[in-house]
């Protein structure tokens, strides 16, 4: 079931004296949290909700909600359909997380090199980055080719049992790893990511479709840490038509993800010096003897 909004859930137990100095202030800004309420839910809900099904879902009244639902259509985080009077969320959410986090400069850096992939392989691809607990598609490319599947933008998918899920995992140090999830993977995840960091990708049938294999690369940053997953959900071809096998596609995605990587700052500290040698010999040192007094 997805989250209820702040203005359902139960309070906390009261804590101590000494754990309320500690805490943050419990300032109350009624307008703000209502405005919240209404976007965590309507994040839920693609097909959108009128004003009556809102309140309704809050438990509040309309006359409560129709100035603040009003504001956040009229400053464009909600988008209004004319003929059912359904509000939904738009993508200016994620259009602000993408200013204000590395994200931009990923996708900004990631683009041009998924599209010439989509169009090398037929096939459609999505960046995942881990976001909290879970990861998030920031960006995707159709295929060129007359059919095709795509994720949609800002969807969030479990890091368990997906296929960008274990890259993202798989590369994460221990200690990140273990505050993602929450506590340390089971044993059997466990197997499994030690199996995708030896071979260095994913590659398992989709978790949500059947006929889909998905194929996952990472992308390292310029500080060798791991920030987003490149994964083509594959799609095999049954009639004439020319098209790539499953394995020449995952060597054109492990290409596209280390192009990516480099340009991001990345470098193989394995096989290059983190400092680099210096490209003349260096100078010998002359000892200096000592006059006799």
């Amino acid at each position: 079931m997805p989250p209820k909004p702040a203005s359902q859930r139960k309070p906390a137990a009261k804590t101590s004296q000494s754990d309320d100095k500690s805490a943050s202030p419990n300032y109350s800004a009624p307008a703000l949290e209502k405005g919240i309420d209404v976007i965590e839910l309507l994040g839920n809900e693609p097909f959108g909700l009128t004003i009556t099904e809102i309140s309704q879902r809050l438990g509040r009244s309309v006359s409560e909600l129709f100035r603040v639902i009003v504001a956040l259509d009229r400053r464009g985080w909600l988008h209004k359909d004319a003929a059912s009077d359904r509000y939904r969320v738009t993508y200016k959410l994620l259009e602000l997380a993408h200013r204000a986090t590395p994200a931009q400069e990923l996708t900004y850096v990631a683009a041009p090199r998924m599209h010439d992939l989509a169009v090398a392989t037929m096939q459609s691809c999505h960046l995942a980055v881990v976001n909290e607990s879970r990861g998030l598609i920031v960006a995707r490319q159709e295929s060129s080719g007359p059919t095709g599947f795509a994720v949609r933008l800002g969807t969030e998918i479990p890091l368990e049992n997906s296929c960008s899920g274990h890259v993202l995992l798989a590369f994460m140090d221990e200690a990140r790893r273990e505050e993602v999830l929450g506590e340390a993977p089971s044993s059997k995840l466990a197997k499994r990511l030690a199996t995708v960091r030896a071979q260095g990708y994913e590659s398992i049938a989709s978790s949500r479709l059947a006929g889909v294999s998905d194929l996952s690369c990472p992308i390292f940053g310029f500080n060798g840490s791991v920030v987003a997953a490149l994964t083509i959900p594959y799609l095999a071809v049954i009639d004439d038509a020319p098209h790539l096998s499953l394995e020449e596609t995952l060597a054109l995605l492990k290409a596209a993800a280390l192009d990516i990587s480099t340009v991001l700052g990345w470098y193989d500290r394995e096989e290059a010096p983190v400092v680099p040698s210096l490209s003349v010999p260096e100078p010998k040192r002359v000892r200096r003897s000592r006059k006799a007094g």
